[in-house]
């Protein structure tokens, strides 16, 4: 009586199979960073809208109290800054109007947004200018 054998089991995964997989791990890689590194981005901006809009209304109630935004062409008040946003304050009009600015820093340095004494939002982004607070920088946020 003869014992066979049987052939040993394949273990593992083949080098085309490898490939394969390594190949759907790119692409989808490939897709996946460009946007999560853009929603990261954006993530970024409200702190600086938010500076913005608290320095803005800071400086309504000051005009409510004296009379005007500041004197001697200076703000009555110096915006600080915060994380990846310089804030920054001009009179106008003889200090019956100012300009906030946030300017972006480091990953948001494309974005500028500003807010005046009457109210009216521009963001800033690369060379794009448009009339309202936007987070992604080429149309207005809804």
């Amino acid at each position: 009586m003869t014992l066979r054998s049987r052939p040993a089991a394949r273990a593992g995964f083949t080098l085309i199979e490898l490939m394969i997989a390594l190949a759907i791990l790119a692409i989808l890689a490939a897709v996946a960073l460009p946007s999560y590194n853009s929603y990261v981005r954006r993530s970024k901006i409200p702190v600086g809208l938010d500076a913005l809009s608290a320095f803005a209304t800071r400086m309504e109630q000051r005009y409510q109290d004296v009379g005007s935004y500041g004197s001697n062409g200076n703000c009555a008040f110096t915006p600080s800054n915060v994380n990846n946003f310089t804030l920054s304050c001009e009179l106008t009009n003889s200090g019956q109007g100012f300009t906030a600015t946030a300017t972006g820093t480091g990953t948001v340095s494309d974005f500028t947004f500003t807010i005046n004494a009457s109210g009216a939002r521009t963001t800033t982004y690369k060379s794009t200018t448009l009339t309202c607070w936007s987070t992604k920088g080429t149309v207005c946020d809804t």
